[in-house]
């Protein structure tokens, strides 16, 4: 049995993409009392909400997962947003945490936050070399201050936060909305429609040449469970798959993947993003014991099945 199955859990953003195979993945290891903040319930950038939800449910670990979050374009329209919400989200639950003793803090952070020019595999102690990409520096630097909170939280306080770094995800139940959705599904929604439309050519920003390292969603939430289970440290840990793919060659997979025989039209007056992101994973399998199991190509074809099933059933637009 998991060593944190008789645990009282709270996964803050356990209805999203990563919290929801997170809570299957808890559920699945035998843990019985997990609880989903709802935001209808308890408004996480609010000090009273958040004690509120921790008196309701007395948790002992708290894995916080909850964020705003987006592609290129909701970045660049949202760089207010994005700094105040994640930042005061993550500064308050960690300190509510903090006053009642909760036993442990599972903070997400984001590759976003590391600096824009960071030597290939990223490795942890590069986080402060320079800055972040520009288009989505303040969503990454307000995530990366729950590091910085929780490495002086554990030096002050002794308490037990610890921070994990997951490159960009991927797998069934991702966002498809266009104003939200990454890469990967942003792909396959164009490649898809395009099918369905019958559409002789679709549009993809950047040139292409920038690189992206992509992890599973169900991996991602194994790792964050065996670092619950195992991981006490204050240094950041990254969780990934250890392998880059250039968005040209990306596309590409889709494309014949989701069988679309049209022309690809590259908008190379919209941004690339950082020009390269690949993590140095040796700490997770060495802390942990975590790597990633899933094969890319197999599941690339889950995520597709999974969204035109969805599309089917009127679940994803």
């Amino acid at each position: 049995m998991s060593s944190i199955a008789d645990k009282r859990i709270v996964v803050t953003g356990g209805t999203g993409f990563l919290g929801s195979h997170l809570v299957e993945e808890l559920h699945g290891g035998g843990c019985r009392s997990v609880f989903v903040p709802r935001s209808s319930q308890y408004d996480l950038r609010k000090a009273d909400h958040i004690a509120r939800l921790y008196d309701d449910f007395r948790p002992e670990i708290v894995i916080h997962l909850a964020a705003v979050v987006g592609g290129i374009g909701a970045n660049r329209e949202n760089p207010g947003r994005f700094l105040y919400e994640n930042l005061i989200m993550g500064v308050e639950l960690m300190e509510q945490a903090r006053l009642r003793g909760i036993e442990k803090f599972v903070a997400l952070g984001t590759v976003c936050a590391y600096p824009k020019f960071t030597p290939v595999p990223f490795k942890e102690d590069a986080l402060w070399i320079g800055y972040p990409e520009e288009t989505n520096a303040p969503y990454g630097l307000a995530k990366k201050m729950l590091l910085v909170q929780a490495q002086a939280y554990r030096e002050q306080y002794g308490f037990n936060a610890i921070y994990l770094l997951p490159v960009n995800l991927y797998g069934p139940r991702d966002s498809f909305d266009p104003s939200k959705s990454h890469v990967i599904p942003a792909l396959i929604k164009k490649c898809v429609d395009a099918i369905e439309r019958g559409d002789k050519r679709i549009e993809v920003w950047g040139t292409g040449e920038a690189s992206r390292e992509f992890l599973y969603v169900e991996d991602c939430a194994r790792g964050i469970v065996l670092a619950t289970e195992k991981y006490n440290k204050p240094d950041p840990v990254n969780l990934g798959a250890g392998r880059e793919i250039k968005i040209r060659d990306l596309v590409t997979l889709i494309v014949k993947l989701t069988g679309f025989h049209g022309e690809i039209v590259w908008d190379s007056t919209k941004p690339d993003g950082q020009p390269r992101r690949g993590l140095d994973v040796s700490r997770a399998e060495k802390e942990f014991g975590f790597r990633a199991k899933t094969d890319f190509v197999d599941g690339l074809r889950k995520t597709i099945e999974w969204y035109r099933a969805a599309r089917q059933k009127g679940l994803a637009a």
